[in-house]
């Protein structure tokens, strides 16, 4: 049976289109969001509405959500989905693109908690049931090292730790062009694009956003930078490095030349997390996680290390 809900539109989201809201109102993807306008499960003051209309303040808003199912983990092997490390309170994989980290709504490809099931790998069952164990994400479209807990202890200790800005978080892109300066930090905020809910952009009322970065190797066409993140907004390297007019390669959603990546054969965003750093929940010790690049970026790197 399909649950619903019914509230007045609250004032922050007067004006937006009822996929955006419906997503930031629910939790949501926009996807679904959309597909539900489109299927009439979604109405406003008793009129059905389209994912496009807008809302309206105080206006009473009434949405027929997915079915729960669809969004429970999943026991299935991950193919690529490598253990970098485990103990009896966390486990560190190397995700692998197109692996999301925990079942979405909207989502029915692989999930790291779906593979790690499968794996035989026990996870805390604190969080929400859908994500039972994550302390952070990656994007389906970045790999990298991901850490998930295994006890409930570790899933307290690492959350907290995630959420204070405790955890050095590392990772290396491929970005189009010489940022100048060559190191740096850039320092803008994040918000949603104005015309397009899928992407985020720098402006003057989004989030706090803090990126550092050094240049690692150049090459005439790209730099190969490593990153250290202050914050962690959705998509922020991705934006960041965009709005320098150096968006990573094989990103076309962030400005991307479609000729060098065909070149590089890249099919997603030349972006990965190589290093994790925290304190173990249990002792306290200083731990940092290392991810090799995988194939298909380490072959980026050797076609132009070879020009």
């Amino acid at each position: 049976m399909r649950d619903s809900r019914q509230m007045p539109v609250p004032s922050g989201l007067a004006g937006m289109r009822i996929d955006a809201g419906l997503a930031k109102l629910l939790g949501l993807s926009r996807t679904v969001a959309a597909q539900l306008a489109e299927d009439g499960d979604v109405t406003v003051d008793g009129v059905s509405v389209g994912k496009s209309d807008r809302l309206v303040e105080d206006a009473w808003l009434s949405v027929l959500l997915p079915e729960v199912k669809s969004i429970m983990p999943v026991a299935e092997p991950v193919e690529g989905m490598d253990i970098l490390y485990y103990d009896s309170d966390l486990i560190a994989v190397h995700k692998p693109v197109g692996v999301a980290a925990h079942p979405t709504v909207g989502w029915d490809g692989p999930t790291v908690v779906g593979g790690l099931e499968a794996a035989g790998f026990r996870i805390a069952t604190s969080g929400p049931p859908e994500r039972q164990g994550i302390v952070q994400r990656l994007d389906v479209g970045t790999s990298g090292v991901m850490v998930v807990a295994a006890s409930e202890s570790g899933y307290s200790h690492l959350k907290r730790a995630f959420r204070n800005r405790e955890v050095s978080k590392r990772y290396n892109a491929l970005v189009q062009g010489h940022p100048d300066p060559s190191s740096g930090t850039i320092d803008a905020p994040i918000g949603r694009h104005p015309s397009s809910g899928w992407r985020f952009c720098v402006r003057d009322d989004g989030k706090a956003s803090v990126t550092h970065y050094e240049t690692m190797e150049a090459f005439a066409p790209a730099s190969l930078v490593d990153v250290r993140l202050e914050t962690g907004r959705t998509h922020q390297i991705r934006v960041h490095f965009s709005a320098m007019n150096h968006p990573c390669c094989g990103d076309p959603m962030y400005g991307s030349d479609p000729k060098l990546s065909e070149r590089l054969g890249l099919n997603r965003q030349w972006l990965h997390a190589v290093q994790v750093g925290f304190h173990h929940p249990a002792d306290g010790r200083w731990m940092e996680i290392n991810c090799p690049y995988p194939d298909d970026l380490q072959h980026a790197l050797d076609v132009l290390r070879n020009d």
